[in-house]
């Protein structure tokens, strides 16, 4: 495990004590997050809120390694089973995708791990942040729930470019068990 990711298990467990192990598998694979949730909570599906193209602002280009004013999907969804799991923003650069991976994107509620495998899509996902966020009110209003929120951004690289920048969050009295 990346010695940042490390350390930032170990500052949020400072704050919260000990992390269940599936919080930290949560926060520290490099694998898909969707696999990991049908293994812990059975199928889940993929509710989109917002679905837009998007102008590169300043933060957006230095994030995803564009120009500013380049199109952008922005995407915010809620991985859900029986109840709301993560609530996940996606940022891809539209300029690297293939008509077939933009169509399903767009198209349909597909978590971006099973369009990545759909389209033998080769990528690695780096880990950038993880973190303890205090809940906001469409936090609240999403999980029924005003813990904190763990939080943790990634890119998914795909032939050495960032596809997607993705913040993935949930609360931290989920997956005690």
């Amino acid at each position: 495990m990346d010695q940042k990711i490390f350390e930032g298990i170990q500052d949020i467990e400072k704050e919260l004590g000990n992390l269940s192990s599936a919080q930290k598998i949560l926060l520290a694979t490099d694998g898909s997050v969707t696999t990991i949730l049908d293994v812990l909570k059975g199928h889940v599906n993929i509710r989109t809120l917002v679905q837009e193209f998007r102008k590169a602002d300043a933060e957006t280009a230095l994030l995803l390694d564009v120009d500013e004013g380049a199109t952008i999907n922005y995407r915010v969804v809620v991985i859900e089973g029986k109840e709301p799991l993560i609530y996940a923003i996606s940022l891809i650069p539209v300029e690297r995708l293939n008509n077939d991976f933009r169509e399903d994107l767009i198209r349909a509620d597909i978590p971006i791990g099973r369009i990545l495998r759909k389209h033998n899509i080769e990528s690695r996902r780096e880990i950038k942040t993880v973190s303890l966020e205090e809940s906001d009110p469409e936090m609240v209003n999403i999980f029924k729930n005003n813990s904190p929120m763990l939080t943790r951004t990634y890119n998914i690289i795909h032939k050495d470019q960032v596809l997607v920048w993705l913040m993935e969050t949930f609360p931290c009295n989920m997956f005690t068990d």
